[in-house]
């Protein structure tokens, strides 16, 4: 069963990666706080685009606005990953992604 199911992770992941791609490379032409939000979705899934916005970006620093203090730190723990595939899927430097919480 873990084999099956190892194949079928890996399949979608390989999915994932080539939906990615054309996404970066339809986003060509728009402004890099515009393609990093199209990128959000693809890099975050449904629970935590519900939960969270890109609300900016300035010197390679995405601001991200998160619904709670509790979902600001699950994101946290993440940060580095989402970094570096924001970056791959929109083309565009993430060095860093600073969260806040919703007031």
């Amino acid at each position: 069963m873990s084999a099956i199911r190892a194949a079928i992770e890996g399949t979608l992941e390989g999915m994932r990666a080539t939906l990615a791609g054309y996404l970066g490379r339809s986003l060509n032409g728009l402004r890099p706080e515009d393609r990093l939000s199209a990128a959000w979705l693809v890099a975050c899934g449904r629970a935590l685009v519900d939960r969270s916005a890109v609300v900016g970006y300035a010197n390679e620093i995405l601001q991200v606005e998160v619904c709670d203090r509790a979902w600001l730190e699950q994101l946290r723990t993440v940060q580095k990953q989402l970094s570096t595939e924001l970056t791959q899927i929109a083309g565009v430097k993430v060095a860093g992604i600073h969260f806040v919480v919703k007031r």
